[in-house]
């Protein structure tokens, strides 16, 4: 291994492990080929097993050379961690790390795609089971397997991925990022919150971060499949025109998007029928329907069964509720009847009737315990200099925005340094992690970079879609984006960041 074309100043600089070079000397790069590759081993990460394949240069797809690391580690009897890393050959001294999805890791060659074109060394785990349906979690019957996925896996992951490149490049790593959405976006804020140096900067995306997020599945359900509440996809899109008609331009310009959901005050009153179902209006029962979703539901102990809705994204719900009225969706309450034996040993309630007093069972358990993200005191991660990215679609119709809105506030009264540490946008007319009407596409690995490298935080975040019809600058929360009320829409500079009302 050896550093090439360099000043030896930036040479030192990462062998040394800095995290910051002067802007007139680039980052060290380091080398290591097919040799280097096969002679990785176990014992360079601490694993049980360890093998190293080397991948040659894909042009088509863009992608360098890279030895392929598969291995197996096992913190404690019982737990069987599937890790997989990809070291190009030309390094930048960086280290990515990723999350899941679902009820599993991702231990994909796509997701890692970008982070190795760029140079990155890259981390994945299959969270301490195999990879297979995403919505099974019987394995959650292993105690270890659960603690792997809960909160095991990605830590022994990042910290055998660390020992794995100081020995395969001959030099440590200067900077260790980390991204995830979903479940990904669970197992990020876990790391903040268990691991505070794992990671100097993290990108968190619609995190999945308590079992709220299954019950609310649930009770969704429930609420649908009540008599006459079933929508068509023609009755979602009635509804979804008129919470648009209503606040779409509170922004300032009509886009399609709701900017700001929270403050939409449209009721869905507005089109109830007076006499027989027709096209042009919804039956009561809908109408009821609609304002709970809208409103969400608590338990008694005044914290959230099923979280708020956003109006305006309507017509992406079905993906994960049945929204039809039937009752079911694939995914069994966001996976929630795979969990029932285990939370609820022989009494296990029936979904369709699930009550209150069962969501209040499903979060005092001994799997919610581990499970469970939502401790806010993030202050050991920005006292040692962690920089946290999160990031949440106004229209996902998964995990609910509301309830990142609520960690974020509690994380500012647990964690006041998180005025520098943490930046949190909120997506409009995004749905789960990707897709919807709104700015999806955002270079999220870029801006944690620059925000490592540099200590400026960032202010905004511009999102383009796929098909280069849409671009639009998200602010970093409590701000918002308004319409300047001149200029091309899809030019930023055509928008500014106020305050929101609510």
């Amino acid at each position: 291994m050896r550093s090439i074309g360099l000043a030896a100043t930036a040479g030192m600089l990462a062998l040394t492990g800095c995290t910051k070079v002067s802007d007139d000397v680039a980052p060290a790069e380091f080398l290591a080929g097919a040799a280097e590759c096969a002679a990785v081993n176990a014992a360079m990460l601490g694993a049980i097993s360890a093998s190293g394949t080397w991948v040659p240069t894909d042009p088509a797809a863009g992608l360098p050379g890279f030895c392929e690391v598969t291995a197996t580690l096992s913190p404690v009897a019982g737990s069987t961690i599937g890790v997989v890393y990809r070291l190009p050959a030309s390094w930048n001294g960086k280290l990515l790390g990723f999350g899941g999805g679902g009820w599993v890791g991702n231990i994909a060659l796509p997701t890692a795609a970008e982070g190795l074109r760029k140079g990155y060394a890259t981390a994945q785990t299959d969270g301490g089971h195999p990879i297979g349906d995403v919505w099974d979690n019987a394995w959650a019957a292993n105690p270890e397997a659960a603690k792997d996925f809960s909160y095991r896996a990605i830590h022994e992951m990042t910290v055998a991925g660390k020992a794995l490149v100081a020995a395969h490049y001959g030099a440590p790593h200067r900077q260790a990022y980390y991204q995830g959405c979903s479940t990904g976006g669970r197992m990020g804020l876990m790391e903040a919150q268990r691991y505070p140096e794992d990671y100097d900067a993290m990108s968190v995306g619609a995190p999945v971060y308590t079992l709220q997020v299954q019950t609310s599945a649930v009770l969704r359900n429930n609420l649908f499949a009540a008599d006459g509440a079933g929508f068509t996809v023609e009755d979602l899109t009635l509804a979804n025109t008129s919470a648009l008609a209503a606040c779409d331009a509170d922004d300032g310009l009509k886009d399609g998007l709701i900017n700001n959901p929270r403050q939409c005050g449209w009721d869905p009153k507005t089109i109830e029928c007076s006499g027989a179902k027709n096209a042009a209006c919804l039956a009561p029962a809908q109408v009821t329907a609609l304002r709970a979703a809208y409103d969400g539901v608590k338990d008694p102990a005044g914290e959230w069964a099923m979280l708020p809705m956003s109006r305006g994204g309507e017509l992406g719900w079905g993906a994960f509720i049945a929204t039809d009225g039937s009752g079911i969706d694939p995914s069994g309450g966001g996976g929630l009847r795979g969990l029932l034996a285990l939370i609820f040993g022989e009494s296990q309630p029936d979904l369709a009737t699930f009550t209150l007093a069962d969501v209040r069972t499903v979060r005092e358990s001994a799997f919610a315990q581990d499970y469970e993200a939502g401790d806010p005191d993030l202050a050991p991660f920005f006292a040692s200099g962690g920089k946290l990215l999160l990031w949440h679609g106004e229209d996902d119709q998964g995990p609910s925005p509301v309830g990142t809105e609520d960690y974020v506030r509690a994380m500012q009264v647990k964690a006041p340094a998180a005025a520098d540490g943490m930046r949190y946008f909120a997506l409009p007319g995004v749905a789960h992690c990707r897709g919807g009407s709104g700015a999806d596409q955002t270079e999220l690995l870029d801006v944690l970079d620059r925000w490592a490298e540099t200590g400026k935080a960032p202010e905004t975040l511009i999102g383009t879609r796929a098909d280069g019809a849409l671009t639009r600058p998200h602010c970093a929360w409590p701000k918002i984006a308004h319409y300047k009320g001149k200029g091309n829409p899809n030019q930023p500079a055509s928008w500014e960041c106020r305050s929101r009302t609510t």
